[in-house]
């Protein structure tokens, strides 16, 4: 895909320092490489590798004065950015050079509408007026095949779903035709769906307009789907760079051997029955269930008028059944938006629900606060950002500690012996009770909030996107700990998440959920080599493959729009389906 022999960017000899209470510290060390018109290279590793500083230090957007560039050049097409003043480097970020950040929600005004955030960043490069704005910016909005693009313009980012919002950040970043794209982490917390769009979208964008794109990403999968050429990045340093085939097929450093390893592959587990780390099949299946769902229903309502009556609701989950065996891991699959959180935080009692929800075989239904909290005992959650889920003004150890203070399970001596038993269990020194939660790796805080829902010795485990905002390698020791936990101690988990890939390796059985409906269910085996409904095999077939020999072109993907979960007060659901029209398109329907 390279043009010429002249390097479109060229870095060379690029460190960039931070600081910190210990003096300055090289986060990106003596890094160099170029990139050639219409070159897509893909800078990987794992987070603090010094990926996103990278992308930064080139864009001038480093948060000074905490860190700033110490020494090195970037050249694009022979003029060194790093040199130039700020109101010369205004007009090169955005016109020249542009950039996608990792999430759109924060990148983007949430006070002014689409239309115009576009029109803004166009008439900073391009002198036109307001109407020529406007046409160039509803032409970059077709450009990135967003769906009705006119009404787009008006609306604002609230509004729009995240795929949506990525798209309008695609077509920001486009409109004024830079030469170079730099795409940090752009489908990292994208379902994979939406993820195979974007990234189908961005190659198309490419060829069409020659651009070069520097894509940053932890994922091997997405690494393998789009790259020329590899930078693998670790600890500041490039340990390894090369085209991409030769890279995944004989990796020369310790390091890339075990990026490339821990990495989830859909399609391992063919001809196995029990999941990729289970030591044990599930326990006493045919007794009670840990978990037994039926008719689960959770619907919110949306006020409106004078007087702030419900006019609609929003019909998050319909009619919802599984159950869940002491031992099992039953994984519930979908897209955002599909009710599989809204799932977890019913079972939790966290949101409103109607139906019917027994844990370990005593119905929750009907119970007082008072009664529940007894019952609460049998069921914890682990949520998917743990910093979030920990209180920053408490040690580790009195929040692993506060559930057995609360249910008055343990005090004194008796409390801190468990809480150390459960640092143990987990994988953590006993000694780093005592720390706050910002002291710790991602890795280890997730382990330190499965600590705290353990404490309370419970019959079963919603765990909602627990892995999914880790790096692989840390991801596959947290996904070893959940198994050897349900191995000894004989949990049922609720594994929620869409990674298909992960979701292959740790379920015994999988339900796929559409629109708040489980629109296909199995085992293991049946979902993953013989799906049957047309939206699990859209999910199988959009998940990205760490293998450049199996690089897709295309990818099946929904048409039309998504019938919205958003209903008159007193609609009667009806069942959800997808037809497939041929060409590789789905178009969501209602079926009577």
């Amino acid at each position: 895909m390279t043009a010429g022999n002249t390097p479109l960017l060229s870095v060379r000899h690029l460190s960039t320092q931070v600081a910190t209470p210990a003096g300055p510290r090289l986060v990106v060390e003596d890094l160099s490489f170029d990139l050639n018109p219409g070159e897509t290279l893909c800078i990987a590793g794992e987070s603090g590798s010094g990926k996103s500083m990278t992308s930064l230090s080139i864009m001038g957007l480093l948060p000074q004065p905490m860190a700033r560039v110490a020494g090195g050049q970037v050249l694009l097409e022979g003029r060194d950015l790093l040199a130039l003043p700020e109101r010369q480097m205004r007009r090169v970020r955005g016109g020249e050079i542009a950039m996608i950040f990792q999430e759109p929600m924060t990148s983007l005004n949430p006070v002014m509408s689409v239309g115009r955030q576009i029109k803004e960043a166009i008439r900073a490069h391009r002198r036109v007026d307001g109407g020529e704005a406007r046409r160039l910016a509803l032409e970059a909005l077709e450009a990135v095949r967003i769906a009705e693009p006119e009404r787009r313009l008006t609306q604002y980012p609230h509004e729009l779903s995240g795929g949506m919002r990525q798209r309008v950040m695609i077509a920001m970043a486009l409109a004024c035709r830079p030469k170079v794209l730099i795409a940090d982490e752009p489908t990292t917390a994208l379902d994979v769906t939406i993820q195979a769009q974007i990234l189908e979208l961005m190659r198309d964008l490419q060829r069409q307009f020659g651009t070069a794109l520097v894509l940053i990403t932890h994922d091997m999968g997405v690494v393998a789907e789009v790259a020329d050429r590899v930078i693998v990045m670790h600890q500041g340093r490039m340990v390894e760079s090369g085209l991409v085939m030769p890279l995944f097929e004989a990796p020369q450093h310790d390091y890339t051997r075990r990026l490339l390893d821990a990495v989830p592959k859909l399609g391992q587990m063919a001809g196995r029955d029990a999941p990729l780390r289970a030591t044990a099949a599930p326990a006493a299946a045919s007794g009670d269930a840990a978990i037994e769902v039926r008719d689960l229903t959770v619907r919110f309502d949306i006020a409106g008028g004078l007087l702030q009556r419900t006019v609609k609701r929003v019909h998050a989950v319909e009619k919802l059944s599984f159950t869940v065996a002491p031992g099992e891991t039953l994984a519930l699959v979908g897209e955002s938006g599909c009710g599989k959180s809204t799932t977890g935080k019913a079972l939790m009692g966290l949101v409103g629900w109607q139906g019917s929800i027994r844990i370990d075989g005593v119905e929750a239904a009907g119970l007082d606060a008072t009664a529940l909290k007894p019952l609460r005992r049998n069921i914890q959650m682990v949520f998917q950002d743990p910093y979030a889920s920990l209180d920053p003004r408490m040690t580790v150890g009195e929040l692993v500690a506060e559930p057995l203070v609360i249910h008055g399970l343990a005090k004194g001596a008796e409390l801190i012996d468990r809480v150390e038993w459960l640092f143990r269990r987990v994988g953590l020194a006993p000694e780093l009770r005592h720390r706050h939660p910002h002291e710790f790796s991602g890795g280890q805080r997730q382990r330190i909030c499965i600590a705290r829902a353990l404490s309370l010795s419970p019959k079963a485990i919603v765990a909602d996107e627990s892995v999914s905002a880790l790096d692989v390698s840390v991801q596959a020791q947290v996904l070893d700990l959940l198994h050897e936990l349900q191995a000894d101690l004989g949990l049922a988990y609720l594994f929620i998440s869409h990674d298909m890939a992960v979701v292959e390796q740790i379920s015994h059985r999988v339900a796929v959920m559409y629109l708040g409906q489980i629109v296909e269910t199995g085992t293991r085996r049946q979902i993953f080599e013989d799906p049957r409904h047309p939206y699990t095999r859209t999910l199988m077939q959009a998940v990205p493959i760490a293998d450049p020999r199996r690089r897709r072109d295309h990818f099946q993907r929904l048409s039309g729009e998504v019938p919205s979960p958003v209903r008159p007060v007193g609609y009667q659901p009806v069942h959800v389906d997808l037809a497939d029209v041929g060409g590789g398109h789905l178009v969501a329907r209602e079926a009577a």
